[in-house]
């Protein structure tokens, strides 16, 4: 079957190439030359584990192209994706369609043919009715389908996400539509992988719905942190307890400097919003908000108390910026808040990344980049595990302690222990709902 794919964001890419190894034949579709150039060369503008091998594969198998003219493009295509980005609205954190609207209004005075329109960027509910309406204004005679069909994609893990999905949901509204979107995901189902089919309004719902409770699992385990760290609880221990629990299970129950990334904090602002606009507003989800972002300040307080109560002329050790290991995505990242709140209140901060470099040097002026942690901490009075590349987790933390002017160490994602750091050379540790030991007030 013949796709074409409209943006050639993380959603896009992803989907594109992994639509392409089921053997379709994909199309994808951007406006920036430039990104094209790159990717037509077998380069990916985004770090994702296995994505340059996949795009290479599929590329010389003639599977997979990439083109900015829409019109040649869908030509002949009998499923249109759109995977444009839909960030936050500034002020009221509405997720903004104009990229999505801009996307369709092309579309519809491109198409002739029959042709089933997906939505894959993560929408409002009743976006979809609204792009049927939008393209019927455009074009009343098209014969055409619209089909919410959101992605479910994890950074860091994207492909095996998409060849190994929980679940696809598939929004539809006619036999027509529901049998070529099967015919789209047929690898999946022929393997036994489920697909739901529903309305449009439950697949947008589905979406937006399960970013919000696994954003309250993450701000959960937080406040719990807190908590333990009053009452000497570990809440490691806590979390094991609770993840054996089948009704709860294990994962997005580690306690850190709060979540971020492309997807929780857009989208839990958007559903807020949403329920807002419906006189039905979601307690929980707006309370998750404000607490995630109390947390950050939190880790901002640990900090400036590890350093005797202040950062003025303090050298600080990052270790990690990206929102999460195994991507280079920066977008609403805890390091976002923290970093520029050091070097606001005068400390010399060293940073760290594997991946982080080419986004964050864009947004964290007055930092100083480093290509390993050794040099970064280097006479440093702070070390601060603020993401848990796998680089952190097998630290000489003897090594570590020696070289710094003062071992300190603020191990905000609980890679390591008190005891441990203590062990290896450390004067002062603390963690995230665990021991601590701090200088004296």
């Amino acid at each position: 079957m013949k796709i074409a794919m409209i943006g050639t964001g993380y959603v896009g890419l992803v989907s594109g190439v992994c639509l392409a190894e089921f053997g379709h034949e994909v199309v994808c579709i951007d406006k920036d030359e430039a990104k094209l150039a790159l990717l037509r060369d077998g380069k990916t503008p985004i770090f994702e584990p296995g994505l340059d091998a996949l795009l290479a594969g599929n590329m010389a198998a003639g599977r997979l192209t990439f083109r900015s003219d829409l019109h040649a493009a869908i030509s002949g295509a009998q499923a249109v994706f759109i995977a444009v980005g839909t960030p936050s609205r500034r002020g009221d954190g509405h997720a903004d369609l104009s990229y999505v609207f801009a996307a369709v209004q092309e579309l519809a005075l491109a198409l002739t043919d029959h042709v089933v329109i997906v939505t894959k960027s993560t929408v409002p509910v009743g976006t979809s009715r609204k792009v049927a309406d939008l393209i019927k204004g455009v074009n009343p005679t098209l014969d055409f389908d619209v089909v919410s069909n959101p992605e479910f994609l994890r950074e860091g893990a994207a492909i095996d996400d998409f060849m190994h999905p929980d679940r696809v949901v598939v929004g539809t509204q006619s036999d027509r539509a529901t049998a070529i979107m099967q015919a789209i995901y047929k690898p999946l189902t022929d393997r036994g992988y489920p697909v739901l089919v529903a309305d449009l309004e439950t697949a947008e719902m589905v979406k937006y719905a399960a970013n919000a409770f696994l954003a309250t699992k993450v701000t959960f385990i937080n406040e719990m942190a807190l908590l333990c760290e009053r009452t000497g609880a570990d809440v490691r221990a806590v979390a094991n307890g609770m993840g054996f629990d089948q009704r709860i299970g294990p994962k997005f129950l580690q306690a850190g400097p709060g979540y971020g990334g492309s997807c929780f904090p857009k989208d839990t602002r958007a559903l807020a919003r949403i329920g807002q606009d419906h006189a039905s507003p979601l307690q929980i989800v707006e309370t998750v908000i404000k607490v995630n972002e109390e947390v950050k300040r939190v880790m901002i307080d640990k900090i400036i108390d590890l350093c005797d109560g202040h950062l003025r002329k303090k050298s600080i050790a990052v270790l990690g910026l990206t929102f999460k290991p195994g991507t280079d995505d920066m977008r609403d990242a805890p390091s976002l808040t923290i970093v520029p709140a050091l070097v606001g209140q005068g400390a010399d901060v060293r940073v760290v990344d594997p991946q982080g470099f080419r986004e964050a040097e864009q947004v964290l002026p007055g930092v100083t980049w480093h290509d390993d942690a050794y040099s970064a901490v280097q006479d440093a009075h702070l070390v601060v595990i603020l993401t848990e590349w796998d680089d952190f987790r097998t630290l000489d933390l003897r090594r570590l302690a020696g070289s710094m002017a003062e071992p300190r160490m603020a191990d905000l994602r609980n890679v390591y222990g008190c005891d441990d750091a203590l062990g290896a050379g450390f004067a002062y540790y603390t963690g995230v709902g665990r021991k601590s030991v701090m200088p004296p007030a």
